[in-house]
């Protein structure tokens, strides 16, 4: 322990060992397999009961199967559950098989608590003639037990998110510093191996129980949420690698965090104007750079959202002249020449000039990629000339408005 009483890294990462004995004492108490989870309904650990009849493994029904393979529970069966009262139970609950639900088998579930607080849930599948009274009383010793080390680990979990958003917020150099070095200390060992920064924007609450936890993200060492803008947030990743080569680890949280931002934000698709996106900074060893990461997958994200075919996870090193682009002062892209032409009611020529340059001049490229004759191509451009004063047929000119037109996007 810490002196302010918080755990060690060493004690974190025995969280896991700790969990699952825990789990395995229940499943014993018992006589049957018992599945822990947290008040997310994400898996944490589950025992695996050596026993005979109707309890081995070919009994399990498609709840708990998915639950276990996947690791957490759809939104739907959360809500069922809870409707049996499981959130405010201080004692067992016994669930009845409702096979319209996919809940072929009854449950017992015993309440994870610490100082009145919900912080869990041990499903077990209920049997005849099931446990006695006493056997469910120690059991629910072993939950309190359970409870005391989840609250533990969201303690730990708090003071890193506190740690990891003070070095990306802060304004100063020697705030950057202290910062680091406070969050390198809570790291321990950890803080000294190649990682990189993830960026999850827009992030749809600020509310932290909103966030997954540090121990539902496969890779990631720390996690908080950072202002996105006047009235936005996002999520930021502190993620180790096995090697500075090798992103996998954060492609795969990001991409996981992507899908569960749109959920929690009603946006199961890229629908315009409300969707979310992941950027991947470039990896690094030790935390001196982690300010340039997070400027680093803070573009990346921002290049993803402006540019689909980025996304909807995008790395630093591929998002190309947005690499520029996105270090830009706000409105610096904003061309007065380009102006005209960014008029919803010039969307199409806008649009033909964007292709026209990515394509670097090349018009019959271009005109294959538009889907249009050559002919149009020509008028098309030669109506952005108009509007904008600019000559195509200059480089200098044809650079101003390929940025001005990306930067539009951002």
């Amino acid at each position: 322990m810490r002196e302010n009483g918080t755990v060690t890294t060493s004690e974190a990462a025995s969280f896991m060992g700790d969990y699952q004995e825990l789990v395995d004492e229940i499943s014993e108490l018992l006589g049957a397999p018992a599945t822990l989870e947290n008040r997310d309904f994400e898996l944490i650990a589950f025992g695996v009961y050596d026993s005979e009849g109707d309890l081995d493994a070919s009994a399990l029904d498609p709840v708990r199967t998915r639950s276990i393979l996947t690791r957490r529970s759809t939104a739907a069966v959360r809500s069922w559950f809870e409707g049996f009262g499981i959130t405010r139970a201080t004692g067992p609950v016994r669930i009845p098989p409702t096979p319209e639900a996919g809940v072929y088998r009854g449950r017992i579930c015993l309440p994870v608590r610490h100082r009145g607080v919900v912080l869990g849930y041990v499903w077990l599948l209920d049997y005849d003639p099931g446990p006695t009274d006493a056997q469910l009383t120690a059991a629910m010793e072993v939950t309190s037990r359970i409870g005391a080390l989840l609250a533990d680990e969201a303690q730990h979990g708090a003071d890193l998110s506190r740690e990891l958003r003070a070095v990306l917020v802060a304004d100063r150099d020697w705030q950057r510093d202290m910062a680091i070095a406070d969050l390198r200390t809570a790291l321990g060992t950890r803080a000294d191996g190649p990682h990189t920064v993830v960026c999850v924007a827009p992030w749809p609450s600020a509310d932290p129980d909103d966030a997954p936890s540090v121990r539902t993200v496969q890779g990631a060492t720390a996690l908080c949420t950072v202002p996105w803008g006047p009235a936005a947030h996002s999520l930021a990743l502190l993620i180790r690698l096995r090697t500075p080569d090798v992103l996998t680890p954060a492609t795969t949280a990001a991409g996981r965090l992507v899908e569960r931002g749109r959920s929690l934000g009603g946006s199961p698709a890229r629908d315009k104007g409300s969707t979310t996106a992941a950027g991947i900074a470039a990896a690094r060893r030790g935390l001196a750079d982690l300010g340039t990461a997070w400027r680093e997958a803070s573009a990346a994200a921002r290049a993803a959202l402006a540019e689909p075919r980025f996304g909807p996870v995008a790395e630093w090193s591929g998002i190309g002249p947005y690499r520029l682009l996105t270090s830009l002062p706000p409105n610096a892209a904003h061309d007065p020449a380009a102006g005209p032409l960014l008029s919803p009611t010039h969307h199409e020529l806008a649009r033909t000039a964007e292709t026209y340059l990515d394509c670097a001049g090349q018009a019959a490229r271009t005109a294959a990629e538009l889907g249009i004759h050559r002919q149009t191509l020509y008028y098309r451009l030669s109506r952005v000339e108009q509007l904008t004063g600019l000559d195509l047929t200059d480089g200098e000119d044809r650079l101003l408005l390929h940025m001005a037109l990306k930067g539009a996007r951002l």
